[in-house]
């Protein structure tokens, strides 16, 4: 399958990946397996980057934070600022809509112990590129985690040494597009209170707020 960034679902770029996915597919048959599409409106004006599909969500069902923990606190608050038709993703056939809004992987393919290496985040890269060069005008892009902070730096071709990731942090990238980072959405970052769903829906009422304003 493509899309008009160019990505496949055939890739098979990143070996170490690839040999991976089979043996997932071994063990789980029924497993999407792949490398995972991007979800959502080709011209939303937020475009949500994660780190990379998980074992039992994305890669299992072949939607991005679809299925896992990740997921559950991201697809409620996407519903509660209206960016989503509903408040629950469990499969990639059940109905649910985005609005405005686009979800990304800064990497492709489920990694090993969830923990992409740098060629791997590189040699997706080319598609995050190709997914912010064709946002419209006043769009916002959402970084969750430093992996995928770094990664949207990078297909920009600008300086990571002077965007540093921090929660809530706001970056204007260029004229037509806002950098704002937020703690990944993580079992861990939750389970720890590293990130409180007050916090992540304060993120949320910063995204709307820009929208809202540009709009």
């Amino acid at each position: 399958m493509t899309d008009p960034t160019g990505f496949t679902s055939d890739c098979t770029l990143c070996l170490r990946l690839a040999d991976f996915l089979q043996e997932v597919k071994f063990k789980h048959p029924d497993y999407h397996c792949l490398p995972v599409p991007s979800f959502g409106d080709e011209n939303a004006h937020l475009l949500i980057v994660g780190l990379a599909p998980g074992m039992h969500g994305a890669n299992a069902t072949g939607r991005p934070f679809t299925g896992d923990h990740a997921g559950i606190l991201l697809y409620q608050t996407l519903h509660r600022f209206d960016f989503a038709s509903s408040d629950t993703s469990v499969a990639a056939d059940d109905g649910l809509l985005l609005k405005d809004c686009r979800i990304t992987n800064a990497v492709r393919c489920l990694p090993p112990q969830n923990k992409p290496i740098g060629t791997e985040v590189n040699n997706c890269n080319r598609y995050l590129q190709q997914e912010l060069a064709q946002m419209p005008q006043d769009s916002v892009v959402m970084a969750l985690g430093v992996v995928a902070h770094r990664a949207v730096i990078k297909a920009m071709g600008l300086r990571q040494n002077q965007f540093q990731f921090r929660h809530a942090a706001e970056y204007r990238l260029t004229p037509r597009l806002l950098l704002i980072d937020s703690y990944h959405c993580s079992r861990y970052n939750t389970n720890t209170r590293r990130l409180t769903t007050e916090m992540f829906e304060a993120v949320f009422a910063q995204i709307r707020a820009h929208l809202k304003n540009d709009g």
